[in-house]
């Protein structure tokens, strides 16, 4: 995953992070590496890096809102030894669960291409493949979660996506969908803290059965 970080597959975003990094000399402003636990069984799966967020910091979800209810929340079903994410050197550690984005670029606009979804989906497929141990994907949004059906083999049309939604996957494994913890999403009340927290409920039950 290492040489992920000088990937410039993809122009258009290659060419937005090099103007990025101008603009911001202390931004990671790189592809952002997965974060958490190696051996996970829960990975989460994003769209894609926020601009004042994990492209700022290096970490998925860390330093912007939609960070706040993601880490609340798996701190309070025991995934995350505290409930703020705020640098990537901050000591906070992952418990059973690792975080991964469908595109590992900040896109302009937070809106990935189709083509730069399908040329990232690699590194999330190879994701897949070498962590034996992940039992359960949660994705957020439907960007992300059609990432992951097409890193596991699946048509488009083999799951639809809606919040709450378990699907099971060829391997084995069980993809429960989510709506995105993004500030339009919560602020509308599209996402509830108490909706968040029932797709945990799920996401633990098949955990600890």
């Amino acid at each position: 995953m290492d040489s992920l970080l000088d990937c410039t597959a993809c122009p258009r975003l290659a060419g937005f992070l090099a103007d990025v990094r101008n603009r911001h000399p202390g931004y990671h402003a790189r592809p952002v590496l997965p974060f958490g636990d190696p051996v996970a069984r829960l990975l989460v799966v994003g769209l894609a890096p926020g601009m004042h967020g994990a492209n700022r910091t290096g970490r998925p979800f860390t330093g912007d809102y939609a960070g706040i209810l993601l880490y609340e929340t798996l701190h309070a079903f025991g995934f995350a030894s505290g409930a703020q994410s705020i640098a990537a050197d901050d000591g906070l550690r992952l418990i059973d669960c690792r975080i991964s984005n469908a595109v590992k670029c900040l896109p302009p606009e937070n809106k990935p291409e189709p083509a730069e979804i399908r040329t990232c989906n690699p590194y999330l497929a190879a994701e897949l493949a070498q962590a034996r141990e992940i039992r359960v994907v949660l994705a957020l949004g439907l960007v992300a979660h059609k990432a992951v059906l097409m890193a596991t083999g699946l048509k488009q049309s083999a799951c639809s996506f809606a919040h709450g939604a378990r699907h099971e996957l060829p391997d084995g494994r069980v993809l429960i969908d989510s709506y995105h913890c993004s500030r339009y999403n919560t602020q509308t009340r599209r996402l509830t803290s108490a909706d968040f927290q029932n797709v945990f409920r799920r996401i633990r039950a098949e955990l600890d059965a």
